[in-house]
């Protein structure tokens, strides 16, 4: 192997050890102190919210999305890349190679402390990961260089030697066949090489496989940590409870979403590129801003106020028309209003600015979050405590509005204050104040582009209407003809999705079209203009193609 290829090696093996162990470390600490993490954190932050959305639209997937995997891996190509750099620096000179691996950790460094809730104890893993790095590089390229010198002193390719005889005293033709035997030294020295060689061999494997061992138990560490707390949930209060969900279409049409999502099937659209582990026991939430009693309530206080249950569908301001970030489940939680009247809003406030354990902030309209619609400071999620993915132990929970001004999940903090006082993290990047959920229809079955059979073919989906009265219609249309009026399931409430399904009889051999629209408890008819999510919602009429089969 060139000497080029081996100490690009060398920058790729040194830098997965300092990875593996700085990851390790930060489970142990922090997680979101872990080199890769900040990093990938940092690049959500600086990324254009165009290349966002497109992102989230291109990697959806049934299962969820790969948005942040690929993020998460075109870092770590990155990364890599700029590691084979620096072991071939190193090559020149030790210390170029060295130096440009502490850059890189410098940046991840910098890109952990530059997180709202940093402190000095979340630079430990970037130290060590910085540490271990450089002393590898140090140790493969003193063992390659010793494996160098071991060849420049072996024995150089054996040839033909003169050896006089009596004969050739005589004047008779010396002998020339007589070859030169390696001395025992130069045995020794080729032997001496050899070992040295495979000592490097064996060096960088063993080397890769503790980089391996590391980031694995840093993973493991990782999932022992977000595994649920055993948190007994209070039962709702006198009037608080709700009966049992109705029977979903789902169990007639299994290709229907289930009128409640699972928590397991859930969406999940934020930031974070980890799942945050936030403990109960040393959680409070802090209520200050235009106040006239700054508040702090611990867990168990919070759990002993009296809770309602109330069935809520959230839909992130990321769905595209027809996509799957939008769900119904039923929420345990105090009623918002009940802690903001323990702490009594000013006369000044506009905007509830909520704040996660890591100092992310989402703002909410006070006008929209109190004109009577049932928001709650959540800590269940149909029975059971809230997923750690889905806020544990806290979230906002707040009917009609899109989840990123309505939606904070790991939540510490109210503030009662301005927009123009203080801006949220979407705010600053330009996203609307207002953004009230849009009316929309979504087809689940058949699928866009698929080949279906001859005959009778099932149309269905959900719908939603938070904020115009529910749903009162779902129509289809096929291939541009009328619309006519699908079946619906069951009416939960206003702020609750409603099943749909239409039986279409004659589905003939071609290609067709097929689209499905909303019309809401106001009599209003889902606008058919298209528009992006950003920067307050996508709108249009879920719209595609299928075949049906000649």
């Amino acid at each position: 192997m060139g000497s080029r290829r081996r100490y690009a090696l060398f920058g790729l093996v040194s830098t997965l050890v300092g990875m593996g162990i700085g990851h390790l470390v930060a489970a142990l600490l922090n997680p979101d102190s872990s080199p890769v993490l900040a990093v990938g954190s940092q690049v959500i932050d600086l990324t254009p919210v165009s290349m966002k959305e497109w992102a989230i639209r291109t990697f959806e997937t049934e299962n969820g999305n790969l948005d942040k995997v690929v993020l998460v891996g075109s870092v770590f190509v990155g990364v890599l890349v700029l590691a084979a750099v620096a072991g071939v620096l190193a090559r020149t000179r030790l210390l170029w190679g060295a130096a440009l691996l502490i850059v890189m950790v410098a940046a991840a460094a910098g890109a952990a402390m530059n997180r709202p809730s940093a402190d000095a104890l979340d630079l430990v893993p970037s130290l060590i990961t910085a540490l271990t790095g450089v002393l590898t590089l140090v140790l493969l390229d003193r063992l390659s260089r010793g494996a160098s010198l071991s060849v420049a002193l072996s024995p150089a390719p054996t040839k033909k030697r003169l050896v006089l005889t009596e004969d050739s005293r005589d004047g008779v033709s010396p002998d020339t066949s007589a070859t030169a035997t390696p001395t025992e030294e130069d045995a020794t020295v080729t032997s001496s090489a050899s070992a040295t060689r495979r000592t490097v061999l064996v060096a960088g494997a063993v080397l890769t496989a503790i980089a391996a061992a590391a980031g694995g138990a840093g993973r493991w560490i990782g999932t022992l940590r977000a595994r649920p707390e055993d948190i007994a949930l209070p039962d709702p209060s006198p009037g608080g409870a709700l009966g049992p969900l109705q029977a979903g279409l789902e169990e007639r049409f299994s290709d229907i979403t289930p009128l409640r999502v699972s928590n397991a099937d859930f969406y999940r659209v934020d930031t974070r590129l980890d799942t945050p582990v936030v403990d109960s026991e040393g959680w409070t939430l802090t209520v200050d801003g235009d106040v006239e009693n700054e508040l702090t309530i611990t867990f168990d206080e919070l759990l002993a106020m009296p809770m309602v249950e109330r069935d809520i569908t959230l839909t992130c301001v990321s769905n595209s028309v027809g996509g799957k970030y939008v769900g119904g489940a039923r929420w345990l939680g105090v009623p918002l209003k009940d802690v903001l009247d323990m702490a009594g809003v000013g006369s000044k406030a506009d905007q509830i600015l909520s704040t996660d354990f890591d100092g992310m902030t989402i703002s909410t309209p006070l006008d929209l979050a109190t004109d009577g619609r049932e928001a709650l400071i959540a800590v269940g999620m149909n029975g059971e405590a809230l997923p750690r993915e889905h806020g544990f132990p806290v979230r906002l929970v707040i009917p009609g509005l899109y989840g990123f001004i309505s939606a904070t999940k790991w939540l510490t903090k109210i503030t009662l204050t301005t927009y123009a006082e203080q801006e949220s993290y979407w705010t600053k990047r330009n996203w609307d104040t207002v953004a009230p959920i849009k009316p929309s229809a979504r087809i689940d079955t058949p699928r866009a582009l698929t080949t279906l059979d001859p005959g009778e073919v099932l149309v269905g989906g959900v719908a939603w209407a938070q904020n115009n009265d529910g749903v009162t219609k779902v129509q289809v249309q096929i291939d541009g003809d009328g619309w006519v009026d699908a079946e619906l399931g069951p009416d939960v409430n206003d702020v609750y999705w409603r099943q749909w399904y239409y039986q279409w009889t004659d589905a003939k051999p071609g290609s067709h079209k097929i689209a499905a629209r909303v019309v809401d408890g106001e009599g209003e008819v889902q606008t058919a203009a298209r528009a992006e999510p950003f920067p307050g919602g996508s709108s249009g009429i879920h719209t595609f193609l299928v075949t049906v089969a000649g």
